[in-house]
């Protein structure tokens, strides 16, 4: 296992580290988003099928959801900065392979390595908590969540001008710059997070998930074209129920998992990954319906005859208000906690559907609409990732946060899948086309209203906060006067002490790392100038904390905790034995 020579990050560098890692996240939007103006036009662009064209968006789609937990979990292990740069770098890969192609299998080779990019949020949120002092914390991450929202609603209209007045092939040439100077920013501003977990890559585990994924959404994705009843994707479905199910017991045996399942059964985590599900199908349906209705001619009679980057401009607020949210979340948050802010965010969602079924008549409704949804997926967003990091150990924050980021692809894919199906089965065919009706926008704002009900049942359900010191405990301490505050506060459940040398002097800025009985960092800190630390614990059990200094040898000592509401006294000595308190 390798630690970076510094247990302190630089202070001057944090105050970048945010943007650009946003940035990266935008990035990512962007190039999930940049297709969509030209949607329609792509049998015409690949000589090919409307049902062929639509795997140059689902391939993307695969590979996201594919590349999300497995990336998260490698940076975990290796390196999240290094993981998001390999991230990025594949992504470049794949825009320029699909910016010198108009053959249907390069293309789909293309976005397919393109998907891989998803990972990025994760391992951008995982640096945040890994880096970041806590007062910084919850607003950073709410940006970073909120990047995929931000990212989209800039990309719509600035795609739709560029496919307009250029070859669309510019798209994939501007992904790939973006992308390159994500990958240079991210090389000069943010410093590899010191954070390790323990144990090796779950390579069957990978595998295994991957495959499940795969059987889940493809017949999701492509089940409008085959047929909900055909043979085919009920198969998938089944194939993908059986591979999930054998998938799952296999990570409930292995040492060192690709997912923590019974971390992931947690209350706090499960409810909270249902939530983004549900969170993720409303964000999806407004990207889907707005602009439709905004370029139906207005020989329809309900139609807006808005052009292509008009409609763009239209629901372009939707990803600036989400990008104007997060200092306010950061407020919300601290004062109410992330459980509070999430069920906020539903009701404007609510809201946001409710109204928006009566505010269809003109183009400046359509804005009214993208800003309130905006507000409320916004404060939605950026409360998931601060539920999961105060729910899991600081080792494990890149897996979980990937897995609730697939989550939310999850339920941006079902969301395309169902709002299509609607469309499809509502529209009116004039002269071949089928024509999609106010009918058919009105029941897909009904169905992202049940979806919100669904996703706010699962945020009610979601079990109290602890204090927060408790979490904060497991965030890094980012500087000697983070260490030090966080030390000045009451461990309720942990361990407690001084750091000494072998003559018993206290030592200072000593790393102080907690492992779980599996062999997994479950907290880590840095010792005071007095020689303090303190570090909470997740559970009752064995645990060993292992310290180390500069200039001093490691020490490893192995201590039990009740899981009582108390904290147990325990110093430990450098480089010999460990003295009790």
């Amino acid at each position: 296992m390798t630690h970076t020579t510094t247990d302190q990050p630089d202070r001057r560098a944090s105050g970048a580290v945010v943007p650009v890692l946003a940035f990266a996240g935008i990035v990512v939007a962007v190039m999930q988003t940049l297709l969509v103006p030209v949607i329609k036009d792509l049998p015409q662009l690949l000589s090919t099928a409307p049902s062929n064209a639509t795997w140059v968006l689902t391939s993307t789609l695969l590979s996201g959801a594919v590349a999300t937990p497995i990336m998260g979990r490698l940076g975990d292990l290796y390196g999240k900065r290094r993981m998001l740069i390999l991230s990025l770098a594949v992504m470049v890969v794949g825009a320029l392979v699909s910016a010198l192609t108009s053959q249907l299998l390069t293309m789909i080779v293309g976005r397919t390595l393109q998907g891989f990019a998803m990972g990025a949020i994760p391992l951008g949120i995982g640096l945040m908590r890994d880096m970041l002092p806590r007062e910084k914390l919850g607003s950073a991450m709410a940006l970073m969540s909120s990047s995929i929202g931000v990212g989209g609603g800039l990309a719509l209209p600035a795609a739709a001008l560029v496919a307009q007045h250029t070859n669309w092939h510019a798209l994939f040439y501007g992904a790939a710059g973006l992308g390159v100077l994500a990958i240079v920013l991210t090389l000069l501003v943010v410093p590899e997070s010191p954070m390790r977990a323990e144990g090796s890559f779950d390579v069957v585990g990978a595998l295994g998930l991957s495959t499940g994924l795969v059987l889940l959404l493809l017949p999701i994705t492509k089940g409008s074209d085959w047929g909900w009843s055909s043979g085919t994707t009920l198969g998938l479905f089944a194939g993908s129920v059986a591979v999930l199910v054998l998938w799952g017991l296999f990570e409930l045996r292995v040492e060192a998992p690709l997912v923590d399942l019974r971390t992931t059964a947690r209350p706090a985590v499960l409810f909270t990954n249902l939530a983004s599900i549900m969170v993720g199908v409303a964000f999806y349906v407004v990207s889907l319906v707005l602009p439709q209705l905004l370029q139906l001619p207005k020989a329809t009679g309900y139609g807006l005859g808005q052009s292509m980057v008009v409609a763009g401009l239209c629901v372009a607020p939707l990803g600036l208000t989400m990008m104007f949210t997060a200092p306010v979340y950061a407020r919300l948050s601290a004062k109410y906690g992330p459980k509070v802010t999430l069920i906020i965010g539903l009701l404007i969602i609510a809201l946001g559907y409710g109204g928006g079924l009566g505010l269809m008549d003109a183009a400046w409704q359509t804005v009214v609409t993208s800003v309130v949804l905006g507000a409320g997926i916004g404060l939605a967003y950026s409360s998931l990732p601060a539920l999961i990091v105060g729910a899991v150990p600081a080792s494990e924050t890149g897996a979980a946060n990937g897995l609730n980021t697939l989550m939310r692809s999850i339920g941006t894919s079902v969301s395309s899948a169902v709002i299509g199906m609607v469309l499809a089965n509502t529209a009116n065919h004039v002269g071949g086309m089928a024509i999609p009706t106010m009918h058919g926008f009105h029941v897909s704002f009904l169905i992202a209203t049940a979806a919100v009900a669904v996703g706010l049942l699962m945020a009610l359900c979601l079990p109290k906060a602890r204090r927060p010191v408790q979490q904060h405990t497991q965030l890094r301490a980012s500087s000697e006067e983070d260490a030090a505050l966080e030390r000045a506060e009451e461990v309720l459940r942990g361990f407690r002490g001084l750091v000494l040398d072998a003559s018993g002097t206290p030592v200072a800025r000593a790393k102080v790392t907690l492992i779980d009985r599996r062999g997994r960092q479950a907290g880590a800190t840095v010792s005071g100038e007095d020689g303090t630390y303190a570090l909470a614990v997740p559970a009752q059990g064995a645990y060993v904390l292992a310290a180390k200094a500069s200039g001093h040898g490691p020490l490893a000592s192995a201590a039990t905790h009740s899981g009582e509401e108390r904290a147990v006294a325990l110093d430990l000595s450098l480089p010999g034995e460990t003295v009790s308190a």
